[in-house]
């Protein structure tokens, strides 16, 4: 369809240029009446585009649609006062062409006026896109009751970063258990590429993946229709990086937030990066029941360990306890000693050894 309309553009475009200008060639007048030439020339000159449409329309199309994709991207308070400011720039440019071409000298009132609605353009748009936030404070201008309560609230506001989720993060679900019970405070941010991630597992083929997705759809369905929350979009992305993980970094610097995962190796590339972290798995860790060297429980050896005569048991939490020469009592319930605790970002893990080798009863 829009190829369509800039061939159509390009031919009624070739059509006015022949009819003004080709009853200015005596070549062509001479040979046909005075009333037909302007017609003739509508004719031909559409001819001619037309067949030159055919060769630069797609490029044309082409440049729109990337275009288009740009603008789409942009937030919108960035692009209204960055057309503001584009605006005032030519409008700017159009008082200081009026006096420029009314000097009289050709070369100057030609030239000089399309290189000026060019440059005040740029600027204008510039300086209205750079300086939109002091713009929208001129706008919004209080009195000095409500300006102290704004100032107030903004610095209060301040101290409270913005949440970036990441896909991991909202696939899990337990993000939205967290905000439920209020310990996550400020506005929770979902990035357009993290929705587009999400869509793009929704429609796998994979089954498994599928669920996955769909049940990340959900959350953020909860996150912002059943939940007291501030859920807000980010619109805007980076062309320029292809990863997820390294986009969901930039714009948590961007935004001088703090990243919110359950992924291990992103959390870890996020610290090294000097970029806040609230990794759900660290939390979890946090609250579940503390356990000493020397404490005495009861498990369940389900399989064997990796190295040689391990037994494994998990927690009703899912704690994994490994058992030093627990491998002979697999399928067993049997009484245990902690010997040590290990405790990381990808989750906690308990060493234990059998309690003089007896089975519980």
């Amino acid at each position: 369809m829009l190829k369509k309309v800039v061939q159509l553009f390009i031919l009624v475009a070739g059509g006015m240029i022949g009819f003004l200008y080709v009853p200015d060639i005596n070549q062509v007048a001479n040979y046909m009446p005075s009333w037909l030439v302007p017609y003739f020339g509508l004719f031909l000159g559409a001819l001619i585009f037309f067949f030159i449409s055919l060769f630069i329309a797609d490029y044309i199309v082409g440049f729109l649609v990337f275009i288009e994709e740009k603008l789409v991207g942009v937030p919108v308070a960035d692009l209204l006062f960055g057309s503001i400011g584009l605006v005032v720039g030519l409008l700017i440019a159009f008082l200081i062409n009026t006096f420029v071409q009314g000097l009289g000298i050709p070369i100057i009132s030609g030239v000089l006026p399309v290189f000026l609605s060019i440059i005040l353009a740029y600027l204008g748009f510039q300086v209205g896109f750079k300086r939109r936030n002091e713009f929208a404070g001129l706008l919004s201008k209080k009195g000095p009751e409500e300006k102290e309560k704004t100032t107030q609230e903004k610095a209060n506001n301040q101290q409270i970063k913005p949440k970036i989720l990441d896909t991991s993060v909202i696939i899990d679900g337990r993000i939205a258990d967290i905000c439920e019970t209020k310990f996550l405070e400020g506005t929770i941010m979902i990035p357009r590429f993290v929705l587009e991630e999400l869509q793009h597992i929704a429609d796998s083929s994979d089954l498994l993946k599928r669920n996955r997705g769909r049940r990340g759809l959900d959350i953020l369905n909860r996150l912002q229709k059943e939940l007291p929350v501030d859920v807000q979009f980010y619109e805007g992305d980076f062309d320029d990086i292809q990863e997820v993980d390294s986009k969901l970094v930039k714009l948590t610097k961007l935004l001088d937030g703090i990243l919110v995962t359950n992924d291990y190796n992103l959390n870890k590339v996020s610290e090294f990066q000097n970029v806040s972290v609230l990794n759900i798995n660290d939390l979890a860790n946090a609250v579940k029941p503390i356990v000493l060297p020397g404490e005495k429980m009861q498990v369940h050896v389900i399989k064997a360990g990796k190295e040689d005569d391990q037994g494994v048991a998990y927690l009703d939490d899912g704690t994994m306890i490994v058992i030093e020469e627990g491998k002979n009592f697999i399928g067993k319930t049997i009484k245990v000693i902690v010997t040590s605790v290990l405790q990381t970002s990808a989750g906690r893990m308990i060493f234990a050894k059998p309690k003089a080798f007896e089975q519980a009863q």
